[in-house]
């Protein structure tokens, strides 16, 4: 009697048929993804306030070590240059792309801006502000691209959904206004009790929706392929359950956002609030490369 592929195991190396986890993409990536994301992030928000240093530690989060953690990851970083070669067919090369023109345009204002070159070389305010302005687009891209390249791997039915690139921006979003709202609290911030206040409010959209898009992506794991299906359960009830539930949702979501509510004009309660928000992000980092399973070869066994 026929068996149905959801009844399947999780199988390893061995040539049985089952689901088999994904682990080309680890740890190492999984860092990579949240610097670069975290760093875009941080940066938009930033750029957003006009918040110089803001825009300073971005970059510097993204451009370094994001930089650090893909190079650890390949096997020969010397031929890492040639995945920039194809931007018409990969994410990945989009994304390199957009990674130098964020630290080229990035950089350049900063430097015209911030530390008055712009003015002392006689170039325009409208100039120096389309440095900034394509900084920021390049940023947009630089949080979103990798949730684009994970969703177009229709192998891992847990990555292929509109919803990763849409989670990637959300908590780049997320982290930046946390990160932002820490570092901001002793200069453009404080000058600013009205700014603070909408700072916090924006941070509490955010958790909301962060919420939203992690049910949207269970709701679309659980709804789709049996392989999807396999990943919600790791995620909800499997082995990965009281990470997920603990550290991302109740540590990384329902915590910061309480403390915002409650207290969000104490800066050790946005502090504790934007640490905890971190780990949350960081542990969804990782759980999304971990329950990610490769769909069985076959949909049915004898």
């Amino acid at each position: 009697m026929a068996t149905s592929s959801r009844d399947l195991p999780i199988v390893g190396d061995s040539f049985n048929v089952g689901y088999r986890f994904q682990r080309y993409w680890d740890w190492p990536m999984a860092n990579a993804f949240f610097c670069g994301e975290l760093g875009a992030g941080i940066f938009l928000v930033a750029a957003a306030l006009n918040f110089m240093p803001g825009m300073l530690l971005g970059l510097l989060v993204t451009c370094v070590l994001k930089s650090y953690f893909h190079l650890s990851h390949m096997g020969v970083p010397s031929k890492s240059w040639r995945a920039i070669m194809r931007p018409d067919r990969s994410w990945i090369s989009r994304g390199l792309w957009s990674i130098v023109f964020y630290a080229g345009f990035g950089f350049a204002y900063l430097a015209l801006a911030w530390l008055g070159l712009g003015e002392s070389m006689g170039l325009s305010a409208g100039l120096v502000g389309l440095f900034k302005a394509l900084a920021m687009l390049a940023a947009l891209v630089v949080s979103t691209y990798q949730g684009f390249a994970m969703s177009h791997s229709t192998a891992i039915a847990l990555w292929s959904t509109g919803m990763m690139p849409v989670s990637s921006l959300a908590y780049a979003l997320t982290g930046g206004v946390m990160v932002n709202l820490v570092i901001g609290s002793g200069s453009v911030l404080a000058a600013d009790p009205a700014l603070r206040a909408n700072l916090v409010t924006a941070g509490l959209v955010m958790f909301v929706l962060l919420a939203i898009v992690h049910l949207s992506l269970l709701h679309a794991g659980h709804h789709g392929s049996p392989g999807g299906r396999k990943s919600v359960e790791l995620l909800t009830r499997g082995f990965y359950a009281q990470w997920y539930w603990g550290v991302t949702w109740a540590l990384g979501i329902i915590v910061p956002g309480f403390l915002l509510w409650s207290a969000g004009g104490s800066f050790a309660a946005v502090l504790i609030a934007a640490v905890a928000a971190l780990v949350g992000y960081y542990s969804f980092r990782q759980l999304i490369f971990k329950a990610g399973l490769f769909e069985p070869i076959m949909s049915f066994r004898p």
